[in-house]
């Protein structure tokens, strides 16, 4: 996608002696700056970007975009006027907001949705909702940009530079409207800033990130980062107020000003009145301004049908004709490694694979598949590496709690020890069958499967590769899920 040079003014940039320099691009990384780029050198949680400027300016770099500190390591490290320096106090923010200036396109109705649990369900629901409608919409977030226009991306809310270029390039595409996950990662790194939003969602809050945000209360505030700062005035919030924070940030949309759709099976907006299970999905009904409808869909779980009404509601939030949009959802399918169904044995036992990863979300897995069970609910689910450690053993519980047979294995263990992260699991899970390899200890599951018998597979959903040490290895679950049952089946 060809962009021209903007000036640092068009940015919403300035320097002690410029405004009208050229930026001919914009980098994070030093090894992506080319001649005339604005190099952002960003604090870091181990290092900060200015260490690196010396090398962004052996690449042609021209501006430096840095806070206070930064302008301090580079002015003691580098000749003065080696490049235009625009220090502020908030060089994320305004990077984000330079990025959006600088690609300066995009689609015409954006959503975003937060919470602990469901983001990529609802967000790829709200694109099969508009392409059933007859829309070009994308989603964006953890399986890349899918849709209209498909690109890959690197982390579920990517930095604001991919972020507007993906964007810009939907819009060139002709998307029209698109749905974004948004991490609390990105919220808290200010990287949706700049991005136009119609409607933002919220799912539920509970146990994941404290490895990066440390309390409750911080992990909970860069969730608020997306309706108190991203979200303008003018839009519309809607909010899951059967989750315990739900209320709270209801009062607080409220109290600003904004439009707010609550959805739940309490009081709200858009009511969920009743599920009704079978084998190949659920019969919702819901209530939206007094009036009741009743739609079937192929989606496995009560949270997912919860997920979907969400979904609806964002739609409706930007602009959706209720019709239209309630006619639509019994054209949804489930997302690739959201409760989707893998496999199912000779003798009909069912294998689903889920990307359930936190406490909450096994539990709230394990209990929706519950309905759909005539006999025993397995599970097989380990813990990640280099991840929040307080969750291992309330994940544990979960399992042993809601499924009647458990296997603990490796997850992604990355550079920690995996019998460590497997046995904190299994001080949660004593009952447990421990199975350090991930192959077999799926292979072991699904031959205990007898009819009537589901087997969920939880914690990498859609993920391709499982990460050991620093190596990544091709892994995917619902593909090693088809083997077990045709080596058990002779199929081979």
């Amino acid at each position: 996608m060809m962009t021209g040079g903007k000036t640092l003014a068009n940015l919403g940039l300035t320097t002690g002696r410029a405004s009208q320099i050229m930026v001919q691009g914009l980098a994070v990384d030093s090894r992506e700056v080319r001649p005339g780029y604005l190099f952002a050198a960003l604090p870091g949680k181990h290092v900060h970007g200015a260490e690196f400027t010396k090398f962004a300016l052996r690449q042609g770099a021209s501006v430096i975009l840095t806070d206070p500190y930064g302008a301090d390591l580079i002015a003691g490290t580098l000749p003065v006027h080696v490049a235009e320096i625009c220090v502020v106090d908030d060089p994320r923010q305004a990077l984000s907001g330079a990025a959006a200036l600088f690609f300066c396109s995009q689609p015409q109705v954006i959503v975003a949705v937060t919470g602990t649990n469901g983001k990529t369900s609802v967000a790829t629901f709200c694109r099969q909702i508009w392409t059933h409608m007859g829309l070009k919409a994308v989603n964006l977030g953890t399986t890349g940009v899918e849709g209209a226009w498909s690109a890959p991306l690197n982390h579920t809310t990517p930095e604001p530079i991919t972020l507007h270029r993906a964007l810009a390039q939907a819009a060139e595409a002709e998307v029209t409207h698109a749905a974004m996950e948004a991490s609390s990662h990105g919220l808290e790194q200010k990287r949706l800033d700049g991005v136009v939003l119609s409607a933002a969602g919220f799912t539920n809050f509970s146990q994941d990130h404290l490895d990066y945000h440390n309390t409750f209360e911080a992990y909970f505030s860069a969730k608020l980062g997306l309706f108190d700062r991203v979200l303008h005035l003018q839009g519309c919030a809607v909010i899951n107020v059967d989750d315990a924070k739900g209320p709270e940030l209801t009062k607080g949309c409220i109290a600003r000003g904004q439009s707010v759709i609550t959805v739940g099976r309490s009081v709200a907006d858009l009511q969920i009145l009743g599920q009704k299970y079978d084998a190949t999905g659920q019969d919702i009904l819901f209530s939206w301004k007094g009036e009741s409808h009743q739609v079937k869909v192929p989606l496995v779980g009560g949270f997912q049908g919860e997920n979907l009404m969400l979904a609806a509601a964002m739609v409706l939030a930007s602009g959706g004709e209720a019709g239209e949009v309630f006619a639509s959802l019994k054209a949804v399918f489930a997302v690739r490694g959201r409760m989707e169904l893998a496999v199912t044995r000779a003798n009909g036992a069912s294998i689903y694979v889920d990307y359930a990863h936190t406490p909450d979300a096994v539990a709230t897995a394990l209990k929706a598949l519950r309905p759909h069970v005539m006999g025993r609910l397995v599970v097989v689910l380990g813990a990640g590496g280099d991840r929040d450690p307080d969750k291992r053993t309330l994940m544990g519980q979960a399992a042993d709690r809601f499924a009647d047979i458990a296997f603990v294995t490796d997850d992604n263990p990355r550079t920690e020890d995996p019998a460590l992260i497997r046995g904190m699991v299994m001080v949660g899970a004593p009952d447990a069958t421990e199975v350090a390899d991930r192959a077999e200890a799926i292979l072991r599951a699904v031959d205990c499967l007898q009819p009537g018998d589901i087997l969920l597979i939880a914690g990498k959903g859609h993920e391709s590769c499982q990460i050991i040490g620093h190596d990544v290895f091709p892994f995917d679950d619902v593909e090693q899920a088809s083997i077990a049952v045709a080596a058990l089946e002779g199929k081979y």
